[in-house]
């Protein structure tokens, strides 16, 4: 019987901090696993005067609201933030949540936020990666209780260590991203879990790629919980759900999805359920599902209380 673990990111392009609060309570009412965020300065959609929630602000927030699920970014911009600050305010939140934090951390992709900003958004997606595993190497030992003198390339730091410590012994880093050649050897080195997008079909041979990667450093492959993103939409058929989502974005202006596109997260609870085991199947472990405002407490509900143990029974 497989133990599946849940996690809902709500995204933080809401209306209103009330309207996320409200969403995170019931996230953490219905007993899902972890309550994630993403972690963008400018709306992804939409006007570019959308609300926008700030992550590390926002994710302190949420953990005055919640009780008992883990709280994380998924993932935090690596250039937005100094690598030893960010880790600073991540110990900070594991003590106002009473020890529930995740540090997620990937490069950052978008480019607009960082132009609008005056983020220094580096030559390529290779270099920004390069920081990220630069910035893990000094987070890694500081979460561990560390003093850290490092001079690298990207970043410095001199007899630094936090204080206060994580209240957790070995407060978890979770890494997003697929890439083969440095976003996995990363995952490889330095994270707890490793967050993917893959489709079911691509996902062994991305699982092939990061066992090589833990060979070569050493790593033991086991120690590395995966997770996978999927935006789900139940409702009692496949019919009733597609058109359920089509009326939603219709509602917010959007362009509803194709009539011939693939949505495997789309349908009912067995339909939903057996896509799921798909990766169950190949040793993924958790789920973590993106929603956007207004948030579905339908699919919220029945995703933990119906998929879940269908998916756990196969």
């Amino acid at each position: 019987m497989t133990s599946l673990k849940l996690g809902v990111q709500l995204s933080a392009q809401c209306d209103d901090w009330a309207q996320l609060a409200t969403a995170a309570r019931l996230v953490d009412d219905l007993g899902y696993d972890y309550l994630l965020l993403p972690d963008h300065l400018a709306p992804l959609q939409g006007a570019e005067t959308s609300v926008m929630f700030e992550g590390v602000a926002a994710l302190a927030g949420l953990a005055t609201v919640t009780k008992r699920v883990r709280l994380g970014l998924l993932v935090a911009s690596n250039t937005f933030r100094n690598p030893t600050v960010y880790a600073k305010s991540i110990a900070t939140i594991d003590h106002i949540s009473g020890g529930r934090a995740v540090l997620g951390l990937g490069g950052g992709w978008h480019a607009r936020e960082h132009e609008a900003w005056g983020i220094d958004f580096g030559r390529s997606a290779g270099q920004r990666l390069d920081w990220l595993d630069e910035a893990l190497s000094v987070i890694r030992p500081l979460l561990a209780g560390d003093t850290v003198t490092h001079h690298g390339q990207f970043y410095d730091a001199e007899r630094l260590f936090l204080s206060p410590a994580p209240l957790q012994e070995n407060l978890p880093i979770m890494v997003g991203g697929s890439g083969e050649r440095k976003t996995l050897r990363t995952v490889a080195r330095y994270a707890d879990i490793w967050n993917a997008q893959v489709g079911v079909d691509g996902a062994q041979h991305k699982l092939d790629v990061l066992h090589r990667h833990c060979d070569d450093v050493g790593r033991d492959f086991a120690q590395i919980e995966l997770s996978v993103d999927s935006g789900p939409f139940i409702r009692d058929t496949a019919a009733e759900a597609q058109q359920a989502l089509a009326d939603r974005a219709e509602a917010k202006g959007a362009q509803p999805p194709a009539a011939d596109a693939e949505l495997p997260w789309v349908g009912s609870v067995e339909q939903v359920a057996e896509y799921l085991n798909g990766y169950t199947s190949l040793g993924f472990t958790t789920l973590t599902c993106a929603m956007s405002p207004p948030f579905d407490e339908e699919t919220l509900t029945r995703l933990i209380r119906e998929v879940k143990p269908a998916a756990e029974a196969n």
